[in-house]
């Protein structure tokens, strides 16, 4: 399953999404964590030290790497300079699964407790003024288009704050989006935003209720989200603990909150995976992109990197 985590700045969404990683990793199922946000605080959720965390290689700094391994033998891409961030996969590309070895993973990805960790990187001096952070998170958008994930695999982002994903089609890269909200009305404005861009695209999302005191703000989340909630997260001593930089054993979470996590994987688990509808989306929005910017960016027409013979879905069904 790709897990996005989504929400209002400070909502919780990284906490949520750390310890829902931790808790998958203990179960002895394969996680690869990734921090696609500005600010990036996923790795030392996860256990990882500050400077473990400036170790570790920004995806964003290095597209090209990610590129040359992708292409892999698809000729329809010329050079590394005329694949852009939305380019698909097709006959000949580098394809990668969650759990296998290569000279990318090798080079980008950190492991803390048996949970593979990547991160696009912070937002640099070099930039401001110069680009936005997309153009960084357009990483994790190709990765994701050439990723397949297996029943009882993960691949958790945590995402930018707010509706901030729409600037790219990133946001339709998951099974299903968790939308962190907490019981105020800046919070559910946020889920209302994101609902109604993510309708558009058939997107999946779903919501957590975050840091409930009462049954009073459990009723206030329920009244505006409906059925869209996926559980409730209660105020925690544990979450409480790892904002102050120290890191409990998860036998320590709450047992509410146990049951919570509990219902969240069982919502990532019941969604069906459709790979043709997957391939569809990155088209799409790789036509986009070209009319807008990508083929007088790079020169060439980029529609033709899509390859008309090419059929993910056969691909994933191969790789079964």
């Amino acid at each position: 399953m790709k897990i996005a985590f989504v929400g209002k700045g400070g909502s919780g969404k990284t906490t949520l999404a750390s310890i829902l990683a931790r808790r998958l990793s203990a179960r002895k199922l394969p996680v690869l964590a990734i921090d696609a946000d500005i600010n990036q605080h996923l790795g030392v959720s996860l256990g990882l030290s500050e400077e473990d965390v400036s170790r570790i290689p920004a995806m964003g700094l290095e597209v090209h790497r990610i590129k040359e391994y992708l292409i892999g033998s698809n000729a329809a891409i010329g050079s590394v300079s005329e694949m852009v961030k939305t380019t698909p996969p097709g006959t000949g590309s580098q394809l990668l699964t969650v759990t296998e070895d290569n000279t990318l993973y090798r080079h980008f990805v950190k492991e803390v407790d048996g949970i593979r960790f990547m991160a696009v990187g912070p937002f640099t001096e070099e930039d401001l003024g110069v680009r936005c952070y997309h153009s960084k998170t357009g990483s994790v958008e190709l990765v994701l288009n050439h990723l397949i994930d297996k029943a009882y695999e993960y691949v958790l982002v945590d995402m930018t704050a707010g509706a901030d994903s729409f600037a790219s089609g990133l946001f339709t890269r998951f099974d299903v989006t968790f939308l962190v909200v907490e019981p105020t009305m800046k919070s559910v404005r946020v889920y209302e935003q994101y609902k109604k861009y993510a309708k558009q695209y058939d997107v999946c999302v779903r919501v957590i209720g975050n840091k409930v005191e009462d049954e009073s703000d459990n009723t206030f989340i329920r009244e505006h989200v409906r059925g869209d909630l996926a559980a409730t997260f209660s105020h925690s001593r544990f979450v409480r603990s790892m904002e102050k930089g120290v890191m409990r054993p998860l036998s320590d979470l709450e047992p509410e909150n146990v049951e919570a996590l509990e219902k969240i994987t069982a919502e990532a688990d019941r969604q069906q995976k459709d790979w043709g509808k997957y391939y569809a989306q990155a088209v799409e929005f790789h036509r986009k992109n070209a009319a807008s910017w990508a083929s007088a960016a790079v020169g060439v027409d980029v529609t033709l990197q899509i390859d008309p013979s090419f059929s993910l879905k056969d691909v994933v069904a191969s790789h079964s």
